[in-house]
């Protein structure tokens, strides 16, 4: 027997080594809690700062119509954009959706005074977006600049969703600048856009296209695309991602035709847009595109040809959307 241990009691345990066992345990309880996390124990959760959300600084509505002018993270400023709720809207109920994108140099605005965007949907259902695409925004995340494809397709669609009811059916249309956007959106985000339609637009950018377009609003088509950026947006090169959905494409040829007024010279902007859409509407054919075409010769870039072609193109939109 060691000295210092006394002897055990019958019936009775053996007495504790007060001062080891609780110094054991004490230190495999310190060891076991810090390897925890070497062996699969899942750590404290992070913490990450509220996501900067869209805020609507101004809503204006007349009829069918609301004015929102809107604070935007992606933008780092304000941007506006119509929104034209179908008859039977009222809180709490759900619409599919209609986006119209605007061309380079209009205003959103245009859709609905010259475009009879107001009267062409007013039986259709749907709530119509017409929002702010910049002078020469490109529906793009510029490299240096604004982020009006975040805009559009992220802060402005959860906003749309959240406060006026749209669900996830939608469609895309857009005329010269916008109708690139939309062919560029739907091939980009599949499954967001059910159908598309491009009204004279540019189905083929190029760096030259770019440049041409950002210097009349001043800007400078590097901030806008690196050169490896352009394949990624341009709809010729995307365009087998198009396969799942029907798309309308139309332009003219640039001639004066017949909604133009007596006098019209050669659009000679027009002539370059249809050579592009007849190479498009080739290339989306021969990918298995579901591609409605109408290049329809005489006519010009202007106002009278995109309201008439989005008369005939609604039918295709709404129909995906019912």
């Amino acid at each position: 027997m060691v000295a210092g241990n006394p002897a055990p009691v019958a019936g009775k345990p053996p007495p504790r080594d007060n001062r080891g066992v609780p110094l054991r345990l004490l230190l495999s309880t310190v060891v076991l809690a810090l390897l925890a996390p070497a062996c699969g124990a899942a750590p404290p959760p992070t913490r990450h700062p509220a996501e900067p959300a869209l805020a609507v600084l101004q809503e204006i509505r007349s009829g069918r119509q609301v004015t929102l002018t809107l604070r935007s993270p992606a933008l780092r400023g304000t941007a506006t954009a119509e929104v034209l709720l179908p008859a039977g809207w009222r809180p709490g109920t759900r619409w599919p959706v209609l986006y119209l994108l605007e061309g380079c140099c209009h205003t959103r605005i245009e859709w609905i005074t010259l475009g009879r965007a107001g009267e062409l949907t007013e039986d259709a259902g749907v709530i119509v977006v017409i929002p702010e695409g910049g002078r020469a925004g490109f529906y793009s995340d510029w490299v240096n600049g604004p982020k009006w494809e975040t805009f559009h397709l992220t802060e402005l669609r959860r906003l749309i969703e959240t406060r006026y009811g749209a669900t996830d059916r939608r469609a895309i249309a857009g005329l010269s600048m916008g109708g690139f956007g939309a062919l560029s959106y739907a091939a980009r985000h599949p499954g967001m856009f059910r159908a598309a339609a491009s009204f004279s637009g540019l189905t083929d950018v190029s760096r030259a296209d770019a440049d041409w377009i950002t210097r009349q609003s001043g800007e400078n088509s590097h901030d806008l695309w690196r050169d490896q950026d352009i394949p990624l947006r341009n709809p010729m090169a995307l365009v087998a991602r198009l396969r799942d959905i029907p798309v309308y494409v139309s332009c003219g040829n640039g001639e004066k035709g017949p909604l133009d007024p007596e006098g019209t010279p050669k659009d000679e902007g027009e002539a370059v847009i249809e050579r592009q859409n007849r190479a498009f509407v080739a290339a989306a054919r021969a990918a298995g595109v579901k591609v409605t075409a109408n290049l329809y010769g005489p006519g010009t870039h202007s106002w009278p040809y995109w309201t008439r072609e989005l008369r005939r193109a609604l039918p295709l939109l709404l129909g995906e959307l019912r």
